[in-house]
């Protein structure tokens, strides 16, 4: 009788998987594209809104600041409310400040927009990977994730291109209009498509959240305007300060208080350790050296943002050809070495870079070093959501998603705000040659932190101890033995 059941269990949980990663792959693509998309519409949206470089700044850090302090928020909201519940919320702020922010009159209105935009993204983009791993039998999970991962980290390398692209053949209100019918059709899709779930008696953490969001406001807020108003100025000092003693006091909570919204048992897993300090320095050289390479691009080498977008897609488009494969290799093979081995890849591309960049360095030069950073990009991120997520209990799936992914946050803006200020005190704006002076020794930094990350994938664990993790365990107390509550959606 069990030799009949099994096939055709397999086959019904075939449809729920694969719709569960098309609405969580999509509505996370729009997510993370907005961390760089505007970037690049700058000047036409001062051209035709008007405001100070302070007001062009705070359009990306208005979304930047309101995505990572929140993200943990949201994943705990979903935790208790219900995923699915809060995955469509988060989808229909995000859809609707698109477009507000497509019709902003002033800047100002466009700053506003961008802020809503960040908070529906903090509540949506966490539960993507919750919502996809209970959807996806552990034996398919690392493939599921491994193409996951490749539209995720799509999304944010081709941020300038997409950005350049509509900018400059259409105008910077498409970059915010090309969210709202997405989002709309994503919205009863996922009503009609996703099991609802929720963490077995989840409860809202309100002095954690506060803790963490003051502090990892106060920290994101000094590094983003760290270039601007320096590191010795009274904002960015107090930023640091402030938000450094705030997340120690988050740290203190959580290792003292069971119903925590992130258990600080969770870190003395050296997998969870070696995963999010992983991610924090992989995030930390990539997003910065992007930041610089393709403002090389246009600015050294004289291309258009399309242009230098064009030349950007062996790196970008990368991830599309190998992070399937990726995934497929770590579910033979194990996350670890995939996962080491990506790293290490990133790390040598960008080093390959800091070696042949020069004023007049030829495409051809750079191809070797496009193609490696690309391959190990795609090597990270195809694994990376399957080995964070089999290093917890399912109960513990949303929290650790939303710790991960602020720790990404946060080493984006890190990696910016550290080697722009190498970059500004190397070089400058002034020449090509400056430009080059100024973004190499930068790029050695992103290339020694991602170098690091690759020796810190070390502590993740093996093959076997990451099934076991995965497939949960058989009895036992605690959260980790209660199963989710989750409830299947009607055909």
């Amino acid at each position: 009788m069990n030799t009949h059941d099994q096939p055709a269990t397999d086959t019904r949980l075939r449809g729920p998987a694969v719709w569960a990663l098309v609405l969580t792959g999509v509505a996370s693509f729009m997510a993370a594209l907005d961390n760089l998309v505007v970037t690049t519409a700058l000047p036409a949206i001062r051209e035709d809104l008007g405001g100070a470089l302070e007001d062009l700044e705070w359009t990306v850090n208005a979304y930047t600041l309101t995505f990572a302090v929140l993200l943990m928020f949201g994943s705990a909201l979903g935790d208790r409310f219900g995923r699915r519940k809060l995955f469509v919320t988060g989808l229909g702020v995000f859809t609707a400040a698109s477009a507000a922010a497509a019709l902003s009159p002033g800047i100002d209105a466009l700053i506003a927009a961008r802020a809503v935009q960040g908070v529906g993204a903090a509540i949506m983009m966490p539960l993507t990977l919750t919502l996809l791993t209970a959807a996806v039998p552990a034996a398919r999970r690392g493939m599921a994730l491994g193409i996951y991962g490749a539209v995720t980290g799509l999304a944010v390398a081709s941020g300038p291109l997409i950005g350049g692209s509509l900018t400059e053949h259409i105008s910077w209100q498409w970059i915010f209009w090309l969210n709202v019918p997405i989002g709309l059709a994503l919205i009863p899709l996922a009503r009609l498509r996703l099991a609802e779930s929720t963490a077995p008696n989840a409860r809202l953490d309100l002095p954690g959240t506060l803790l963490i969001s003051g502090g990892l406001f106060g920290i994101v807020y000094a590094l983003v305007n760290a270039n601007s108003d320096g590191w010795t100025s009274t904002p960015v000092l107090t930023g640091l300060i402030l938000g450094g003693a705030l997340v120690a006091g988050f740290v203190h909570h959580g290792s003292g208080n069971p119903n925590a919204m992130l258990p600080m048992r969770l870190f003395r897993d050296r997998g969870f350790l070696g995963i999010n300090l992983a991610s924090l320095l992989m995030f930390l050289g990539m997003f910065g050296s992007i930041f610089l390479l393709s403002q090389f691009l246009q600015g050294a080498a004289g291309y258009s943002p399309t242009e230098a977008g064009l030349r950007m897609l062996p790196w970008t488009g990368m991830p599309m050809i190998v992070a399937p494969i990726a995934g497929i290799l770590s579910d033979r093979i194990g996350g670890r070495p995939v996962v080491a081995t990506g790293l290490a890849f990133q790390a040598l591309g960008l080093g390959w870079f800091a070696m042949v960049l020069a004023p007049d360095v030829s495409y051809a030069a750079q191809l070797p070093a496009l193609i490696l950073s690309g391959i190990g990009m795609a090597l990270y991120f195809a694994p990376a959501s399957n080995v964070l997520m089999s290093t917890v209990a399912p109960a513990d799936q949303g929290r650790a998603s939303g710790a991960n992914a602020a720790l990404r946050e946060l080493g984006g803006a890190l990696g910016v705000a550290v080697l722009a200020s190498v970059f500004a005190a190397q070089g400058g704006y002034q020449s090509a040659r400056t430009f080059t002076d100024g973004t190499v020794p930068a790029l050695w930094i992103g290339a020694c932190a991602v170098a690091v990350a690759a020796l810190l994938a070390l502590l993740l664990p093996g093959r076997a101890a990451q099934r076991r993790k995965a497939l949960g365990p058989v009895g036992g107390s605690g959260a980790a033995a209660t199963p989710e509550r989750i409830k299947v959606p009607a055909n």
